[in-house]
């Protein structure tokens, strides 16, 4: 039930840290919580430390079995602006707290904040002068994105938060469609009430669709450049601990994220913006599909069947317009995903984001060149498996486009890799007889190199074998912790073309221990495919030693006469 807009707000339960009730604040922030005791606080923290004070700070439990109850009843007690909320039993999802928080919040302006984020120290500030300059529906900043891996920080969408700008609605800008995040933006309470906008439950990707409404709902809304919002990012998590939004493993995960699509299509139908169905059709082919079209290659059959069998009805309803604004190689995947051929889909897929070739490809009568080892059957298909665009035969050769795939990785003796490299040259760019190619890594600045002859096995098909000594390598005197990835070098008449290496996709990560050669400590060397799209050759680093850190923060102002010398005293010390 959607609570009365003019009606008080009733407040949450008596608890430890409750706000005074007679003070009203000017913005309510949501922490949302589920079994997150450890990174909760953190969160809650972000917002107590915000530069504007006047806050209630709602924790929404979405009834939590580990110590977050605890946790939240420890951070109330600090801070009277806190309000606690629990949820009487799981909902499985963002929409159920987001929401009940909203029927007791008492401020005019809303934020919403997920309990493994942060929001910037003045987030609150920037965003509700936004709304005291003028009157909005909502505000909307930039969002810094955090690698946990890494610790790699960027910014969300860029392009579209790079100024200061107010917009009279998403006409202005339908590029805005693809920043779907509901956490970026700060609401007027008189806005959400007034079209009765609430997060859909029982669905995942509920930000998506609140936020489509809320663009097409808003008359006038403002953009401001500064961080509101800090997004942690965990790329390569565990399907069993990752977000919601990262289990694309899961084929309910598909449909949920098809079924929101769906109903987003039916709202532009229904209240007058079929003009942004293209736009719309487009984030959801550049965005959405994209992700999971990484994601492929790392598929079995029976999964790539179901997910072909929950996609492709979906596909064919979006506008063409939006799949040819898309690169030659997604439309390629797209394609064989509709023509139901998931095993196509999978070779194809493994070249996007990168400059790869097709395996094979198909002259058809019609002069044209078509991706495959036959004309497409349809005229459909044709236009978009075509690729004689991409000019296979005729680009310079430093941009030519070739494929290399590591048929066979074996360990040698001491840190010596084997590899077994093919590759395909769909357009015929290398020489007929056998060509000299280098394996090239440059772990920690330096270059380490490796020699192998390319053989021809049939017209547009080469074959050789690299040895790779991964002791071979001059790492820096301080060490080197870090990952590269393997490319293949290939030079004709004065010419060097550079590719990646697509690793084999099920071969177990691969150990060794380097005793030193440059530096002053053993290293521990993993071999691995990257794990995810292309899923190139990755090699890591590791000092197992101490005394690279003991020495690293002299290493780098050491004069380089001084490392040399210091090489070779530890050569001789061997």
């Amino acid at each position: 039930m959607t609570p009365d807009a003019t009606a008080p707000r009733a407040a949450a339960p008596a608890a430890p840290g409750t706000a005074d009730p007679g003070t009203l604040p000017d913005v309510t922030v949501t922490v949302i919580v589920h079994n997150d005791a450890g990174r909760l606080p953190r969160a809650v923290e972000s917002v107590r430390r915000q530069t504007h004070a006047g806050l209630e700070i709602i924790i929404s439990d979405d009834h939590s079995t580990d110590a977050t109850p605890e946790v939240a009843r420890e951070l109330a007690a600090r801070d009277p602006r806190i309000v606690l909320l629990r949820l009487p039993e799981n909902s499985g999802g963002c929409s159920a707290p987001r929401n009940r928080a909203l029927e007791i919040a008492r401020a005019p302006y809303l934020m919403f904040l997920d309990s493994d984020d942060e929001l910037p120290e003045r987030a609150v500030e920037v965003l509700l002068a936004a709304h005291r300059a003028r009157d909005l529906d909502f505000a909307m900043g930039a969002v810094e994105r955090v690698r946990t891996d890494t610790g790699r920080r960027t910014t969300w969408m860029p392009h579209l938060v790079a100024e200061h700008r107010t917009l009279d609605g998403i006409g202005d800008d339908p590029r805005l469609l693809f920043e779907h995040l509901a956490t970026s933006k700060m609401y007027a309470r008189a806005f959400l009430d007034r079209h009765a906008l609430r997060f859909p439950e029982g669905i995942h990707y509920e930000d998506q669709l609140f936020s489509a409404r809320a663009y097409c709902l808003a008359k006038t809304f403002t953009i401001v450049p500064e961080p509101v919002y800090r997004w942690y990012v965990a790329p390569y998590a565990d399907s069993r601990t990752a977000s919601i939004s990262n289990q694309r493993d899961r084929l309910a995960n598909v449909r949920d994220r098809v079924r929101v699509q769906r109903l987003i299509d039916a709202f532009l139908a229904e209240n007058g913006h079929r003009a942004l169905r293209e736009d719309k059709d487009f984030k959801f082919l550049k965005h959405d599909f994209r992700m999971y079209a990484g994601d492929l290659p790392h598929r079995d059959d029976a999964w790539l069947a179901a997910f072909t069998d929950v996609m492709a009805p979906y596909l064919d309803t979006l506008s063409p317009g939006a799949f040819e604004r898309l690169p030659r190689a997604e439309r390629v995947v797209l394609r064989l995903v509709r023509d139901r051929r998931p095993s196509d889909a999978r070779t194809a897929a493994r070249g996007l984001g990168h400059p790869v070739a097709p395996r094979r490809v198909t002259a058809g009568p019609d002069g044209r060149v078509y991706w495959g080892d036959a004309v497409p059957a349809t005229e459909e298909a044709r236009r978009d498996l075509d690729l004689t665009d991409l000019d296979l035969s005729g680009r310079p050769f430093f941009d030519a486009l070739l494929r290399h795939e590591i048929t066979a990785l074996e360990p040698g003796p001491g840190a010596v890799l084997r590899l077994s490299v093919r590759t395909y040259d769909p357009g015929l760019r290398l020489p007929v007889g056998p060509c000299r190619a280098t394996l090239l890594v440059t772990p920690g600045g330096s270059r380490l190199t490796a020699v192998l002859r390319l053989d021809p096995v049939r017209p547009g098909v080469f074959e050789g074998t690299a040895l790779l000594d991964l002791a071979a390598a001059r790492l820096p005197l301080q060490g080197f912790a870090g990952e590269r990835h393997p490319v293949l070098r290939l030079r004709r008449r004065g010419r060097t073309h550079q590719g990646i290496l697509l690793a084999p996709l099920d071969f177990p990560a691969l150990t060794a221990l380097v005793p030193y050669r440059a530096g002053l400590a053993p290293h521990r060397v993993t071999v691995s495919p990257e794990g995810h799209n292309p899923d190139r050759l990755r090699i890591r680093w590791d000092p197992a030693g101490p005394v690279p850190a003991v020495l690293a923060p002299l290493a780098r102002r050491v004069d380089p006469r001084l490392k040399r010398a210091v090489r070779l005293a530890a050569r001789a010390l061997r």
